[in-house]
């Protein structure tokens, strides 16, 4: 019996993978819509990749079931490749090639034929903003370029299901923005894309669901914006000028707010709290630090951010019960 429907482009059930006594992926569950993004969160050893290399069906899996495109993963692995593409950690182009030659290799690798392959070379460098490097070698090309050319590389066979293992590693800003905006380009058609990331701004920006995973288990899943909720109040940021004032600062903010947990960064001279009235907390301490004589540089609300989410669970202890690779 299939675990997806009409609408699920990946569906995990009790998804386990062990290395002896060592549970890199501990009964992981997991569905996906089609034409969306999925973000798989974790910090290093959570067993994010594992996964990805089994719905890729370069791994088996110890127990469980995972299905892509309708296809079990273990069972029709040829069918699964002929229907994904996979964009690792590392670049797989040739960098003594030009992008137009890396393209044309790799489609006559997928057997297209050399006119087929030589026309889809050119339309894949023009969709990624490509088609005017002529024959420069990828060594010349910056980073942000050689990643969308390794992204044009895994759609050769236009798959209806990306993997991007931390695409935009070791990209600057520049170039993680030209890899996320080729991504939403690819949503927008109809792919389906399963994104694992360490930059908790990428999925915050591109994810339409999240799942975090520790030690090799879905510790919890959602938007962004549930999990942000989900870690509780809003929180008030105040950045003193004087930073002898930071201690004297979190005690007038903290009772400006009606918290207790308030912390401070002496780097950054800020002071932190979490308030449940937004405006009357401004209100009190912005009174408050005035009355002290408190100089404040900046005073702003803000909500948790993703990266608060990540460090709040994972941090976790009770969440630890195992020990993934």
């Amino acid at each position: 019996m299939s675990l997806t429907n009409a609408d699920h482009a990946i569906a995990v059930e009790e998804l386990r993978k062990e290395y002896g006594a060592k549970h890199a992926l501990a009964s992981v569950d997991l569905t996906v819509p089609r034409a969306t993004v999925q973000a798989v969160l974790g910090p290093n050893g959570a067993g994010k990749t594992t996964l990805v290399r089994i719905l890729a069906t370069l791994l088996r899996p110890t127990a469980g079931r995972a299905e892509v495109a309708g296809l079990d993963v273990t069972r029709h692995a040829g069918a699964v490749r002929a229907r994904i593409g996979l964009l690792g950690q590392h670049a797989a182009v040739d960098e003594e090639l030009s992008g137009r030659q890396n393209l044309e290799l790799f489609g006559r690798l997928y057997h297209l034929g050399a006119r087929r392959a030589a026309a889809r070379a050119q339309e894949l460098l023009q969709r990624f903003g490509l088609a005017d490097t002529g024959k420069k070698a990828v060594t010349q090309y910056s980073g942000g370029m050689r990643r969308r050319l390794d992204l044009a590389a895994s759609l050769i066979m236009e798959p209806e299901i990306l993997f991007l293992d931390e695409p935009t590693t070791g990209l600057d800003p520049r170039g993680r923005t030209e890899v996320w905006e080729a991504v939403r380009g690819l949503v927008g058609g109809g792919t389906t894309v399963l994104l694992t990331t360490q930059y908790l701004e990428e999925a915050d920006q591109l994810a339409d669901a999240i799942v975090v995973v520790d030690q090799g288990r879905v510790i919890a899943e959602g938007t962004a914006d549930q999990l942000k909720a989900g870690l509780g109040a809003d929180r008030i940021d105040v950045v003193v000028h004087d930073a002898a004032q930071l201690a004297s600062a979190a005690s007038v903010v903290g009772m400006a707010a009606k918290a207790d947990d308030v912390t401070t960064d002496a780097d950054r001279r800020l002071v932190s709290a979490p308030v449940r009235d937004r405006m009357a907390a401004l209100t009190e301490a912005v009174r408050a630090l005035d009355a002290a004589g408190i100089r404040a540089e900046d005073i702003a609300l803000r909500r948790p951010t993703l990266n608060e989410v990540f460090l709040h669970l994972t941090d976790d202890d009770e969440t630890k019960t195992g020990a993934a690779v």
